[in-house]
């Protein structure tokens, strides 16, 4: 699952929550129905703002269903969202999905620099686009405004040097968000929302992609991959510039549009679309250590010498235990467990994969793989910790590592 709105169930409301995730599920199930099960992996957080969106500004009912037990909801049933909001969800998902995996069948990122798997890749890529194409059909939307854009990403990549301005680097996806956010006016029956919602989704745009840039950013200067901050020069404190500035303009944009049931898309759109700047901004702002033997050790504590004996302390030998293993030095840890606690083999039973110490990365194909078993057996929602499935990182849930007393001041 991926996208920047996040939203942690302490900060909505009973009623939200439950909202959120029938959108959710809604959008999961639409995917399925509509494409078969692979293009459930194409469902995203950001998604969900779509189908969302339409809800928002109809005036009837919302349209509901019940749905069966899913792993994700404890084996629960729920009431999810249907109709032209999950279907128009659904289409955007999964042609920007093909487009992603194009681009890493054309870069050759993991395991797709093997010719075979990028064939497999590229043709897969190309049933999503023509089936999400089939998809936006039934609810009149023309998916080549998408594909234009992303087709015209890589044109503009290549156009860009130090010195240029950061957000040419961000206009295709701004485009492309406000397009899908200006047809839920359409599908809404609400035609003069499609404006200001077109300027709301055009901002939304440029804060993901400057967002998914900042994310990027140490692994891409590591790699030499392309990245538009170092690829324009655009520091850290310029681009949070530009995405408090386009959060700004969400607010104001949203302000002229007219809905039914404003809660959902307020909390998604303005709270979360903040907190998700911040978030990304802070964990850029202060990294992690970096990943050396003893970069997790407390002040003052030395490491193994050569020769496997500890150091000496001052005036004496330090105590062997039983067994002869040297002992663990005081407020460290074992060699087999990570700085969060965690100890080399640990999970079984369904809870694979196990944690491994010091982690063990995977490529892009297999951590897909990992991350659709983890979905399925719930493991990001009832194991704690999990261990990520590409960067087999011990991870949480969301609203573990949140500050949800952090609400945004809100005059809107």
């Amino acid at each position: 699952m991926f996208g920047i709105i996040r939203p942690c169930r302490h900060r909505l409301s009973a009623e939200l929550h439950a909202d959120w995730v029938a959108h959710l599920c809604g959008l999961c199930l639409t995917l399925r129905d509509q494409h078969g099960q692979l293009a459930r992996a194409a469902t995203n957080y950001d998604g969900i703002v779509i189908s969302a969106l339409v809800e928002a500004q109809t005036e009837h009912a919302a349209a509901r269903r019940s749905a069966g037990p899913c792993p994700l909801r404890g084996m629960r049933r729920a009431s999810v969202a249907e109709g032209a909001g999950s279907r128009l969800a659904a289409s955007v998902s999964l042609v920007l999905a093909s487009a992603k995996l194009r681009d890493h069948a054309e870069d050759g990122d993991g395991a797709l620099r093997h010719s075979v798997l990028a064939s497999l890749a590229r043709s897969a890529a190309e049933r999503w686009e023509r089936r999400g194409g089939a998809t936006a059909a039934l609810v009149e939307f023309d998916t080549s405004v998408l594909t234009d854009a992303v087709a015209g990403q890589s044109e503009v990549e290549r156009s860009l040097g130090p010195g240029s301005s950061v957000l040419m680097a961000t206009e295709p996806t701004e485009i492309a968000t406000a397009a899908a956010f200006a047809h839920t006016a359409v599908l809404a029956g609400r035609p003069a929302n499609a404006e200001p919602l077109s300027e709301a989704g055009r901002f939304f745009g440029r804060v993901a992609h400057l967002l998914d840039a900042v994310e990027d950013l140490a692994a891409d200067r590591a790699s030499g991959a392309w990245n538009p901050l170092l690829a324009t020069g655009t520091s850290l404190t310029e681009a949070r510039r530009l995405c408090d500035d386009a959060v700004r303009g969400v607010r104001l944009a949203l302000r002229e549009v007219e809905f039914s049931r404003p809660a959902l898309v307020h909390a998604l759109l303005v709270h979360e679309l903040h907190h998700a700047v911040s978030r990304t901004f802070g964990h850029a702002e202060h990294p992690p250590e970096a990943n050396t033997p003893h970069s997790h050790q407390p002040p003052g504590w030395q490491p193994m010498p050569p020769g496997g004996q500890p150091p000496v302390p001052p005036g004496g030998q330090p105590p062997m235990p039983p067994g002869g293993q040297p002992p663990v030095p005081p407020g460290g840890q074992p060699p087999n467990e990570s700085p969060e606690g965690v100890r080399d083999g640990d999970g079984g039973c369904c809870w694979v994969p196990k944690f491994r110490v010091p982690p063990r990365r995977r490529n892009w194909f297999v951590g897909c793989l990992v991350a659709s078993y983890m979905c399925c057996t719930c493991q990001f929602c009832c194991r704690d910790p999990w261990p990520g499935p590409w960067s087999g990182e011990p991870g949480s849930a969301c609203c573990d590592c949140c500050d949800c007393c952090d609400c945004c001041s809100c005059d809107c």
